[in-house]
């Protein structure tokens, strides 16, 4: 039976791309129109098996409200996934490039392709989707609109890849979480990487003091984002995703930081992802 998966967007979104690396085509994704909604789906049981959420990008930086989704959620993370975000210019068969008047799309990937599109005079019309937009240019068989949008959006809707990969910056990669129930989170063979929430009071060196527990362990500390807690006393959460070697090494590591901070919650222990 195939998995159901949140996904944040539409069927063509590169949120569908991230899942079927993942889970592998016949994975059956679940659209939402926010990532609120693919938490709230993943975390219920009758609903879906768990789902995927963009957590940051290698352009744009951090997408800082997700962390406080699964802060607040009871999904633990099992996985990752960094897709290369490769935008193609989509028209209904046989449209030419001078055929051509407008161009629909989301506005961030607008303007990922802004210098190839600056060589024409089209009108740019901002959507609230890439693959939606890709789906009613089909839709409507226009002959005069294109989309910027991901080639399972071209494959999904019988649209051509008039111009393939327009993107200005060709680095430009999504980080996906991997997102299950804690419950049914099951240890992941030959994990390597772990995502950990901790806390420090405002005192002089307290982050200094859990940052070198840290290193002294020999842990590789691929990111570190704080949030202010709300409510508190000038006091702060740190999101850090460790790298480490062996398990014994992880646990270790948060067995020395456990006293130096006032809580350390760990959201998932899985393998690291891979850019290809």
């Amino acid at each position: 039976m195939a998995q159901r998966i949140s996904i944040q967007g539409y069927e063509g979104s590169f949120h569908q791309v991230a899942a079927e690396q993942f889970f592998g085509k016949d994975v059956q994704v679940i659209p939402c129109a926010t990532f609120r909604e693919v938490v709230k789906i993943a975390a219920n049981k009758k609903d879906s098996e768990g789902g995927i959420m963009a957590i940051e990008n290698s352009i744009a930086g951090s997408i800082l409200p997700n962390y406080n989704l699964l802060q607040k959620s009871n999904l633990r993370v099992t996985g990752e996934v960094y897709l290369q975000i490769r935008q193609n210019l989509l028209v209904n068969p046989g449209v030419k490039l001078e055929d051509i008047r407008e161009v629909h799309s989301h506005p961030m990937a607008i303007l990922q392709c802004i210098a190839f599109l600056e060589k024409y005079n089209w009108k740019l019309v901002e959507t609230e989707d890439t693959a939606l937009s890709a789906k009613h240019i089909s839709q409507h068989k226009n002959k005069h609109a294109a989309g910027i949008a991901s080639r399972r959006a071209a494959e999904l809707f019988n649209l051509e890849m008039l111009a393939p990969n327009i993107h200005t910056l060709k680095n430009n990669y999504t980080r996906f979480l991997v997102l299950q129930r804690k419950e049914e989170a099951q240890p992941v063979a030959d994990a390597n990487k772990a995502s950990v929430n901790f806390e420090t009071d405002h005192s002089r060196g307290s982050l200094a003091r859990v940052l070198t527990a840290i290193a002294a362990g020999g842990i590789n500390l691929s990111k570190l984002q704080s949030f202010p807690i709300p409510g508190s006393d000038w006091k702060y959460s740190f999101h850090a995703d460790m790298e480490f070697d062996t398990l014994e090494q992880f646990e270790s590591v948060i067995d020395a930081i456990k006293p130096l901070a006032e809580e350390v919650n760990v959201y998932g222990v899985y393998r690291k992802g891979e850019t290809v």
